[in-house]
């Protein structure tokens, strides 16, 4: 029986063999309004007018800040509407159907939407939650509360965690996955806000707002989108 020498096998992996395919992968979408600033500046208004008609507004994830109604969809403002159709056309962007026939095809039909304005000053947050009854759930940020050197600095990240919850790292905390996109695996993403980017990411993944601490109120519009 002849036995093949060793140094018939290359004993050096080259990495550029390797072909990662990613699995059940979380789609986490960005994109910026192309006429951020005027864009902005009409919501501020709108939004300022809202709140001093209802200063109260309501409470859900949110500790402490300002919270509207449910209602964005319906103010009147050129901000308002302009937002609206802008975040609707990045859903139907990132959506597709399945035929029976025809396989995946684009959407025909109407969202329904819901969204509401938020307003957090220094010391405010929103809690870990979801958006249940939604397929597509989005954040847009009209104000990040940014002002130069203190950038890094301002709190209110948008943070979701691992749906998975911890088991990607119950094994041994300290290894880590060298691939890209999966060096968080157990652990928590946080998207730093800015001021004219939308994000939109599945209504199942959880979320939170982490302590604001920007001198100048960190103001955004959550947006819901459904069947």
């Amino acid at each position: 029986m002849s036995s093949v020498p060793a140094s018939s096998f290359p004993d050096l992996l080259n990495p550029q063999d390797i072909r990662i395919q990613r699995l059940f992968v979380t789609p986490l979408a960005l994109v910026e309004h192309p006429a951020a600033a005027e864009l902005n500046a009409a919501l501020k208004a709108e939004i300022a007018q809202r709140q001093a008609e209802d200063n109260l507004g309501v409470r859900h994830s949110n500790v402490g800040g300002w919270q509207s109604a449910a209602d964005f969809t319906q103010w009147p403002g050129a901000g308002a509407v302009a937002l609206t159709a802008f975040a609707r056309a990045l859903a139907y962007e990132l959506t597709a159907v399945q035929h029976p026939e025809q396989g995946l095809v684009l959407p025909e039909f109407d969202w329904k939407i819901n969204a509401w304005a938020n307003v957090n000053q220094a010391g405010n947050a929103n809690a870990l939650h979801a958006h249940p009854g939604a397929f597509w759930s989005g954040v847009y940020w009209v104000d990040d509360g940014h002002s130069g050197a203190e950038e890094a600095a301002t709190g209110g990240e948008l943070e979701f965690h691992d749906p998975r919850g911890v088991l990607p790292s119950m094994y041994n905390p300290e290894l880590r996955m060298r691939i890209a996109d999966c060096l968080s695996a157990g652990l928590t993403t946080a998207i730093t806000p800015k001021s004219g980017t939308l994000v939109m990411f599945p209504s199942w993944l959880q979320h939170a707002v982490t302590r604001v601490t920007a001198t100048r109120p960190r103001i955004s519009i959550a947006f819901n989108f459904s069947l």
